[in-house]
Order: C-alpha cells, then structure tokens, then sequence
C-alpha cells in the first residue's frame, strides 16, 4: 500500500517548531498504518534523541540555535531515523517516504539520515548545521 501524509496536521507541527512564539523545539512525523502523521513535540534535544529507538523510523523537524561571538542564529535540520532494528522494505521505503515528508518540511539548514546513536550527538548536528551556515567569526576570536 502506498504511503499517505497527512499534510494539514504535519504542517500545524512543523509551523509549531519554526514558530519564535512557542518553546516547541522538535517534533517528530511517524507512521500510523501507512499514513505518515505528527508524532511527540517538545522541548529538550534529550527527549527527542529518545523517540529514536532502535525497533522505529521517523522523521525529525528540529530547531538549533547556532552561530558564533559575532552572531546567534536559528537553524533548522530535518532528520531521518531509521532504527538498526528495522527490516531492509521499510529502510527502502523511508527513503521514498521522506519525498512526501518535504513537501511540508521545506525549510532546513542540512537533513540528516541517521541510524546510529551516536550520529545523534547534539554537538555533532550543531557543528554540521554551523558548517552549513556560512560565515564564521570564532576564528577572528582565537
């Protein structure tokens, strides 16, 4: 059965996480049958890094606050989870999956696809979206 998102609902969490006005950092997309729909939403980094076991595959909207002594910016990363536990016609499957994900998700600094814990890192993900960002002035400052 072809996978279906529910875009209205998907799209209410996404504006949450880009939304200045809320403390949504993060929110995850998952399946519900073969309907791609809003999962958990919070705050801390820490809770969403738990969503991510090893038996599920998601998608993650997060919001990072990066940047430098010259400059803070918000920047946005898109994450693939794909569990170790999760059969190979469901890994393949999330790669098509993520098209009908973007077409919500449209504004990220860097995506992510993830299967190891460690890729994780917080600082891991801020230094890749801080390479993604452009200028950097910490070097003026060492």
């Amino acid at each position: 059965m072809a996978t279906k998102i529910d875009k209205e609902a998907c799209r209410e969490a996404y504006n949450l996480v880009r939304d200045d006005g809320t403390e949504v950092n993060w929110v995850t997309f998952k399946y519900n049958g073969s309907t791609i729909v809003p999962g958990d939403q919070g705050v801390e980094y820490e809770a969403f890094k738990r969503k991510c076991t090893d038996d599920v595959r998601l998608f993650g909207f997060v919001r990072f606050t990066t940047g430098d002594a010259m400059s803070k910016r918000v920047k946005f990363a898109l994450i693939t989870w794909i569990g170790e536990d999760v059969s190979g016609l469901q890994r393949a499957k999330t790669g098509t999956d993520k098209t009908l994900v973007k077409e919500v998700v449209q504004n990220f600094a860097k995506e992510f696809v993830i299967s190891d814990h460690k890729e994780l890192d917080e600082d891991y993900i801020k230094n890749e979206l801080k390479k993604a960002g452009g200028a950097n002035y910490d070097a003026q400052t060492e």
